[in-house]
């Protein structure tokens, strides 16, 4: 069995620091690199993706509504099409970067509340499919597990790397937990063990309300803003490699 280990990266701006990228690079196998809407600036993604390229490590595109002040997670009102262009810009925007460091653009991945508006809106969904085919249909799309974006990118032709979360709670009907309840992000490193492995091991998890629930994991995601991310990555990657599970980016092949 293979499953892909990924992370959000390159979030840090200006004079401000996110995440520890340096540290949880030797841990993962793929990195979603933000693209300067929602966090990020050219300086961080040039030296984000040659972090990437020096470990060996896949890169790809990690765009979100243009909304600094927020970190992308607040949810934006847009006209027919506004997705769709914010999203080609913005894959369009690493790509430079990409291609000046000889370097394939592997996969694309939504940003927080975009990603989560996808999860369930046909419209922000379909939009997003349209940037990628456009850019560059050969890409992976990364998506929620089981979500509408990854049935309807599968529906569209596109390879859909279907994803999941072990460091986040989830509802009863597979979304991800508002982080503004109470135990939506799990912090504890056993706990986080003992979910990862469930997960590779009978594709279920338990939600927050108590209920057994089945996702598809083609790729892991660890969130590289949360306090102490490169020790969940690490405790993800040595629980999952000790099971006999290859961790790998080729997963996604």
């Amino acid at each position: 069995m293979k499953i892909d280990i990924n992370c959000d990266m390159g979030e840090s701006f200006g004079a401000y620091k996110i995440g520890e990228d340096e540290k949880i690079i030797d841990y993962i196998t793929s990195a979603n690199i933000a693209c300067g809407l929602h966090a990020g600036d050219p300086a961080v993604m040039a030296r984000t993706v040659e972090l990437a390229v020096r470990h060996g490590v896949a890169v790809g595109a990690h765009p979100g509504y243009p909304d600094l002040q927020g970190y992308g997670r607040r949810h934006i009102e847009t006209f027919p099409g506004e997705i769709k262009n914010c999203v080609l810009y913005q894959i369009g925007a690493l790509s430079a970067f990409t291609s000046a460091a000889d370097v394939m653009l592997r996969h694309v991945k939504p940003h927080g509340a975009l990603y989560n508006d996808a999860a369930g809106n046909e419209r922000a969904a379909s939009e997003i499919i349209e940037a990628v085919k456009a850019f560059d249909p050969d890409l992976v799309l990364f998506a929620l597990s089981g979500s509408l974006l990854s049935e309807m990118a599968a529906a569209a032709g596109l390879r859909v790397a279907q994803e999941a979360f072990p460091d986040r709670a989830y509802t009863r009907d597979g979304r991800l937990v508002s982080r503004k309840t109470e135990g939506a992000v799990i912090h504890d490193l056993h706990e986080v063990r003992e979910r990862v492995l469930k997960l590779a091991r009978t594709g279920r998890l338990t939600s927050i309300e108590g209920d057994e629930i089945t996702l598809r994991a083609d790729t892991l995601c660890v969130h590289g803003d949360t306090p102490g991310a490169w020790e969940i990555a690490r405790e993800i990657r040595r629980s999952l490699e000790k099971d006999g599970i290859t961790v790998t980016a080729d997963a996604l092949a």
